[in-house]
């Protein structure tokens, strides 16, 4: 069974661990020779209601994914251990 990653985009993460809502897929990591799936990536949560920025994202190890389903993707990842730092971004005038 194939899928687009529109479709992957429009699922929530949910880790099993404990059950948290992690957020939605913004972006997949593929090797491009190969054409293999890395990471998935979620973005942070905001801050301050999305006006301060955004925490640090989420890139979960493709290994990680235990079940992708119709409407969720259950991942077996620390949460903590997955955050990157959100690129700095300036005002541009």
């Amino acid at each position: 069974m194939g899928m687009r990653l529109t479709q992957l985009q429009c699922k929530e993460v949910i880790c099993v661990s404990d059950g948290r809502r992690l957020g939605f897929i913004e972006d997949v990591e593929v090797e491009i020779p190969e054409g293999t799936i890395h990471a998935i990536l979620v973005p942070g949560a905001g801050k301050g209601l999305g006006l301060l920025g955004r925490k640090d994202d989420l890139r979960i190890p493709w290994h990680c994914i235990r079940r992708i389903g119709p409407d969720i993707v259950l991942v077996e990842a620390d949460p903590d251990a997955c955050r990157v730092p959100r690129p700095k971004q300036g005002l541009k005038l």
